[in-house]
């Protein structure tokens, strides 16, 4: 994750080797793609944050994955765009809310299975996994039930064909190594990288 620093720092770790970046804001995500590009870095771009809907267009084209498709809103606005704009198919983990906490995003578990029909009938887009976010805590292993929880989910809709491939988007710099034990194929850190 990139979104506590500017162009300098990022493009430092692009240029260390680092293939996969993050960010939160598509406004953000474009600016340092852009400034990334014209210094010959092409790193993979992955959305982290929500989504605004009304962003989509302009944001879609500079995205490599998406990693919070969190609403069936953003599912038919995703649908609309790539079928007036059609590009390489996109990679995107499903949101879910495995807490159940209410300022967090994402499809409750009930409606996953729902969701991933929806998407996996959307052409340009690959159903790569399932994402999370755990309850912020001063304890990395609280977040534990709730990664294992979206492992599970991640088993439990992946043995029914609803997923192409195996991701779990989870765990951030306080919590990754939890997240990494219970399953994580992609982890969100980026204060750890820059703190000193």
């Amino acid at each position: 994750m990139t979104k506590s620093v500017g162009v300098a720092e990022t493009a430092a770790l692009a240029a260390l080797g680092v293939t996969d970046l993050g960010e939160n804001r598509p406004d953000a995500l474009l600016a340092k793609r852009t400034a990334l590009a014209d210094l010959g870095l092409r790193p993979s771009w992955h959305m982290i944050g929500h989504l605004q809907t009304n962003k989509l267009r302009r944001a879609l084209p500079h995205l490599d994955v998406l990693h919070s498709l969190d609403r069936t809103s953003l599912l038919e606005a995703l649908a609309a765009e790539l079928a007036r704009a059609p590009r390489p198919p996109l990679p995107v983990f499903i949101e879910v809310n495995v807490s159940g906490e209410a300022s967090k995003g994402g499809f409750h578990p009930d409606a996953l299975r729902d969701a991933l029909e929806r998407a996996r009938a959307i052409p340009g887009l690959s159903v790569t996994g399932l994402m999370t976010m755990a309850p912020l805590s001063d304890r990395a292993e609280d977040a534990r039930p709730v990664f294992r929880r979206l492992r599970e989910l991640r088993d439990e809709v992946s043995n029914r064909g609803y997923l192409d491939e195996l991701g779990l988007s989870m765990g951030m710099s306080q919590d990754f190594e939890i997240a990494v034990e219970e399953g994580a194929t992609h982890v969100r850190v980026g204060t750890i990288l820059y703190s000193g």
